[in-house]
């Protein structure tokens, strides 16, 4: 039977680097991390690496950019005026 797989949402911190094998050992599951690109430009690099070593399975990392213009100008229309 396959293993139960978990979604992490994945920043590349203390936290979220070290919930990782927790879960794992905790719970005997796979760890895929996922990783929100708003625009933080080279602070995603070495994230893969980085999720990988610590055990996680998988690393995706969404190109959000748009979507967080499009909400944070929504949100704040009123304030653009």
């Amino acid at each position: 039977m396959a293993k139960e797989k978990i979604v992490l949402a994945y920043s590349g911190g203390l936290d979220t680097s070290a919930i990782i094998p927790w879960l794992k050992e905790n719970y005997d599951c796979e760890v895929i991390c996922v990783c929100g690109d708003v625009g933080q430009g080279k602070e995603t690099d070495g994230l893969e690496e980085k999720a990988l070593k610590t055990g996680a399975s998988k690393l995706y990392i969404e190109n959000l950019v748009e979507e967080f213009i499009t909400e944070v100008k929504a949100t704040n229309s009123d304030k653009l005026k």
